[in-house]
């Protein structure tokens, strides 16, 4: 009779654990550096000790251009990961390919978050026909990050929260120098990106708009005054003042990668740049806000946790993307630097402004929030961005003047805005 019973007992124990589901797989797909991707790592594994139904597979691609051709191709293949990380300003196309799921249902039904628990910009930056498409995941402005040890040696006051295009100029023309006198620059004052999106915000702190129409836009606006003379601003850093790396110097050595190595003074970059500076940067570094111009602008930065259309699981993908952005999901990336969190709560708490941490002005980015603006979202703001950037590298670095180059990015953008869907 005992035999019977513990066979009994031994046949219910094999018969349960035969009903136990299989996790729910999702695939989770990043760029980044290896500081970015530790963050990442790490939030999947809190993802996962928390349940046993979703298992989530990470794969990471460490160039961002790398990262955006891979997810492009295999959206076109049809084999796109579940879940992955995208700019508003790249969504669009996406988006308009019917290739993500909208999540604006899954958030209205959501125990964990809503809406009202975000900055606003950001849910602005990801909505497309009155439709929420993807989760963001952080808010940051572009700022200019400074190297306080050359602003110390060279005796040049740190940038105030209120400077001008001119303390700006002044600050990097005084950090500039030939050290050694053999009348080869060896520290440059600064280093930017020649693009549009970093000339962005200067347009429109000018007073000008880099399109025609924010509401409709149907071709580039730089031919403008306003925005002509930014840009003629602009270009002048590096043709007039040389302030920043001639082509060949950057080539070389890029900006990014000089100012890691302590020989450029100032950086302009948004809030991803900070896990490499913390690990990397052997000096004492902060941030400040970018100058303004006659009036302050900042453009945004946010990127969003999307969702597959094609995804076999989007319950399991969607309880992923919501623990991301819960309160525990948004302090374990803000404690790695890498974002500024587009919850308000975690922006505000010392998960983000640790006070032991670089930078030690971290609320120059929440302080920034009420000046930035969106570039259009269009999709096919990625070839319009892109295609305006080499005519604006050209003007930079001495091939073409400033007014051919804003006549080159208006017409040869026309036909992508021709093309564009938009919201």
């Amino acid at each position: 009779m005992r035999k019977m019973a513990l066979f009994g007992i031994l046949f219910i124990l094999v018969a349960l654990a035969g009903c136990r589901s299989e996790p729910q797989a999702v695939s989770f797909m990043v760029f980044g550096d290896p500081a970015e991707f530790a963050a990442y790592e790490s939030l999947v594994e809190a993802f996962e000790a928390a349940q046993d139904e979703v298992d989530v597979t990470l794969s990471h691609i460490p160039s961002q251009g790398d990262y955006r051709t891979k997810l492009a191709t295999d959206f076109a293949a049809g084999t796109p990961p579940d879940v992955s990380l995208l700019s508003f300003r790249r969504a669009g196309a996406f988006i308009a390919a019917g290739q993500l799921e909208p999540l604006g249902p899954y958030l209205a039904e959501s125990d964990v978050i809503a809406a009202e628990d975000f900055y606003p910009i950001t849910l602005e930056s990801f909505t497309w026909n009155d439709q929420l498409m993807c989760i963001p995941q952080n808010i940051s402005s572009l700022v200019v990050y400074y190297n306080r040890d050359l602003f110390t040696a060279a005796g040049v006051a740190e940038p105030a929260d209120d400077w001008t295009w001119n303390d700006f100029l002044a600050a990097a023309q005084a950090l500039t120098q030939d050290t050694d006198g053999d009348g080869t620059i060896d520290q440059y004052g600064l280093g930017v990106e020649a693009s549009l999106y970093r000339l962005a915000p200067f347009v429109w702190q000018n007073g000008g708009e880099i399109v025609d129409d924010a509401a409709f836009p149907t071709r580039l606006g730089l031919t403008l005054r306003p925005a002509q003379l930014a840009l003629e601003w602009f270009v002048a850093l590096q043709t007039v003042h040389h302030v920043v790396p001639d082509r060949l110097a950057e080539a070389s050595q890029d900006s990014e990668s000089r100012f890691v190595a302590g020989t450029t003074a100032m950086y302009l970059n948004s809030r991803r740049g900070t896990p490499t500076y913390r690990e990397s940067a052997a000096f004492d570094w902060d941030i400040a806000p970018l100058p303004r111009g006659a009036q302050t602008a900042g453009v945004l930065h946010s990127d969003a946790y999307c969702l597959s259309a094609t995804a076999t699981n989007k319950d399991a993908a969607w309880r992923f993307i919501e623990f991301a952005n819960s309160p525990e999901g948004q302090t374990l990336v803000a404690q790695s630097g890498r974002t500024v969190p587009s919850l308000v709560a975690v922006a505000e708490s010392e998960a983000f402004l640790d006070p032991a941490q670089r930078p030690a002005r971290s609320r120059v980015f929440l302080d920034t929030i009420p000046d930035l603006r969106l570039v259009p979202l269009l999709s096919t703001w990625d070839e319009i961005e892109g295609t305006a950037s080499e005519e604006i590298d050209r003007a930079f670095y001495g091939d073409i003047g400033v007014e051919e180059a804003a006549v080159l990015a208006r017409d040869r953008t026309e036909e992508y805005f021709a093309l564009a869907a938009r919201p």
